[in-house]
């Protein structure tokens, strides 16, 4: 329905971490346009008027044999004629729209790759920081957001030990959808951006990353210090 249809995909662009590349409102046109588009993921209703679920199933994963596919539907689970064990996530319709966009989530975010280091609280860290993410990005062939994943790097890793006066873990996570990047660092306190200003020169790698990236945020870590991560999303 074309109501359920835009209320998934206002959830999905406010959330911030996945670009809507199409619709469909039958089988036949979702399974031309996963052909056309090669999305990474497919929320599927498996009660569309000209096919039944289990052929849409069918079709997906003959045009897109590694396509992650999450069903939304008023179908229950134990009713779907078995399609809830052939899928990644399913997703009632009476559930809150918000465990859809989590399902998604974390469907989206498994890991085709990860890797870390471990960095000196010294600020030539920063440079090595980018050595190792552009060594890392051309491995898994992410290289699409490797410009402004430096940047990131750079800000992250340069607050990390001159502010937190910490040496750090770099990790960097790569999946089909997101390159999430993470700083653990000891330091106390966490990061702020600070008011734009014209005359000041430090203060502005906060705002920097918020404008490259989908999201980030800081989280604390149970024995003490925090970590500082940031997801930039991968186009196709």
């Amino acid at each position: 329905m074309p109501e359920v249809r835009r209320l998934v995909r206002t959830a999905l662009r406010f959330r911030g971490m996945f670009s809507v590349v199409g619709e469909a409102a039958d089988g036949a046109s979702a399974i031309a346009l996963a052909e056309e588009l090669h999305p990474d993921v497919v929320v599927l209703d498996i009660g569309l008027p000209d096919l039944a679920g289990k052929e849409v199933l069918t079709g997906l994963r003959t045009a897109l044999p590694t396509v992650k596919v999450v069903v939304f539907s008023g179908t229950e689970p134990e009713d779907s004629a078995g399609i809830v064990d052939q899928v990644e996530g399913y997703a009632l319709k009476d559930s809150q729209l918000d465990y859809l966009v989590e399902l998604l989530e974390q469907v989206g975010r498994e890991r085709t790759g990860q890797s870390a280091v471990q960095l000196p609280a010294d600020i030539s860290s920063a440079r090595e920081a980018r050595a190792f993410t552009r060594t890392v990005l051309n491995r898994w062939e992410a290289v699409e957001v490797l410009d402004d994943a430096l940047l990131v790097v750079s800000e992250m890793v340069t607050n990390a030990v001159t502010h937190a006066a910490s040496e750090c873990e770099l990790r960097i996570l790569v999946s089909p959808v997101v390159v999430r990047v993470e700083v653990v660092d000891q330091g106390a306190g966490t990061p702020d951006p600070m008011p734009p200003s014209t005359t000041r020169n430090s203060g502005r790698g906060l705002h920097l990353i918020d404008a490259l990236t989908a999201a980030w945020g800081v989280e604390p870590e149970t024995d003490g210090g925090k970590t500082v991560w940031a997801e930039l999303l991968r186009t196709h």
